[in-house]
């Protein structure tokens, strides 16, 4: 697929905001169909046989049964996944049908496809799959939210604000969510699809995430939207590529498809993501807990002041928020309001959040973190893993084992260093590990 196909067609524009301004077809509330996808049967095994039966008879049927084991293995699991997987597309159809797209489309673009078992996240019944971690999951605040990157990007934001004002003055009246966080969630995907040359087939991916990955109502979406994309002209089925993600450098109507999906989790037309806030010099990094939230004027009177100086409204200071500090006492600190954990129920990943939130004010006003973030050392999977486990068995913990600095991972740490008069820092560091190997034994 050619990079941006959509946004460099004048046509494709006035079409796009047509549609999201709500004139011809209609997007639809989709009720979700849950259909589990069905375990890979298993070949029986094999059977017994009299022991009194002729040799012969025996080594033909165990030369048999051996040729129709192997057959089973190469066929049997495939054949009926297959299965299973026509069954889920078909029980698509309504949906689709709704969305406006006809029989004819539906059935050139799903015919052949086949779920792709090599893409990552996906739970596959009876089997692990091979795994690729996502960028947020293993780097630092400060190499995820790269300086050059955000400006970058936020530069070409700003050019496709002014190019695409009316598409996305459409999308943001039907579904309320701004054009500059539409952007930047396009901006975070495909770079804008600026020489965005992705590889594998959009439909086989977004339908095989759709049925057998983690985010299944949001694939789902995507698909819907990517075979409308075929029904209006836009695209050829085999020009539509995407990367394993499902990002496809897209277009309006995934844009459209990015807003609507961000309305259904409750977006709140008007109200920002977050503030970023100066910290106070004695810093208790332990009040970061998303489970308190207090209006934005009680944390002032704390002492987190806005950046920048910013100005709030009596109405933004009644807000109830909580506190992000996503590198401990080591960089920026962030009131995050219930915007926040839509983008994050968008994408389970602070990092991300903190890119598109960031990118998107970016957009708007140009302006950097005024707080820089610090360099902290990242500890290892296995460390983080360990510390949780060590965090759990003292108490302190009670969320997943999944060797992160989330959250509750550094809400839990700061906690048992407060406990222990150690640094409080609420990040996770070797010195700290080593501490609770002293205390507790290295087993």
């Amino acid at each position: 697929m050619r990079a941006g196909p959509i946004f460099t067609s004048p046509r494709r524009a006035e079409v796009a905001a047509r549609s999201a301004a709500g004139e011809g077809v209609t997007i639809p509330n989709i009720e979700q169909r849950p259909c589990s996808p069905r375990p890979i049967p298993l070949p029986n095994g094999e059977r017994g046989e009299p022991a009194d039966a002729p040799v012969s008879t025996l080594r033909l049927f165990a030369a048999s049964l051996l040729l129709w084991l192997v057959l089973s293995a190469m066929s049997t699991p495939a054949a009926a996944a297959d299965t299973a997987f026509r069954q889920w597309l078909e029980a698509l159809w309504p949906d689709a049908q709704a969305f406006g797209i006809t029989r004819k489309t539906f059935e050139a673009a799903t015919r052949g496809v086949e779920p792709d078992l090599s893409l990552p996240d996906l739970d596959i019944p009876g089997r692990p799959a091979p795994q690729r971690e996502q960028p947020e999951f293993v780097l630092r605040p400060v190499d995820y939210l790269r300086e050059p990157t955000l400006a970058h990007l936020a530069a070409e934001g700003r050019k496709l604000l002014a190019e695409y004002a009316a598409t996305l003055a459409a999308i943001e009246r039907r579904f309320g969510v701004p054009p500059t966080v539409v952007l930047a969630i396009w901006g975070r995907e495909s770079g804008y699809s600026r020489g965005y040359k992705p590889g594998n087939n959009a439909i086989r991916v977004l339908a095989t995430q759709a049925y057998l990955g983690r985010r299944k109502d949001v694939f789902r979406q995507e698909l819907l939207f990517a075979l409308k994309m075929i029904e209006d002209g836009e695209v050829k089925p085999d020009e539509l590529r995407s990367s394993w993600a499902g990002a496809m450098g897209l277009m309006p109507d995934a844009l459209a498809s990015a807003a609507k999906q961000l309305a259904d989790k409750g977006w709140q037309p008007g109200k920002r993501w977050a503030y970023e806030v100066r910290v106070p010099k004695v810093l208790d990094c332990t009040l970061a807990n998303p489970d308190q939230k207090l209006p934005i004027a009680e944390w002032v009177r704390r002492g987190f002041a806005p950046a920048f100086d910013r100005k709030l409204s009596a109405e933004e200071l009644s807000q109830p928020a909580s506190l992000l500090l996503p590198a401990g006492t080591y960089g920026p600190g962030f009131l995050i309001l219930s915007n926040y954990f839509v983008l994050k129920d968008y994408n389970f990943s602070d990092l991300y959040v903190l890119f598109v939130g960031q990118l998107s004010d970016r957009i708007r006003d140009g302006r950097a973190f005024e707080t820089p973030w610090g360099d902290v050392v990242q500890l290892k999977t296995a460390q983080l893993e360990e510390m949780q486990r060590r965090l759990t068995e003292l108490g302190y913990y009670t969320e997943k084992i999944d060797g992160k600095a989330g959250m509750k991972t550094r809400l839990a740490l700061g906690a048992y260093q407060k406990a222990n008069g150690l640094k409080l820092d609420c990040w996770p560091t070797a010195a700290v590990l080593d501490h609770m190997r002293g205390r507790m034994g290295r087993n």
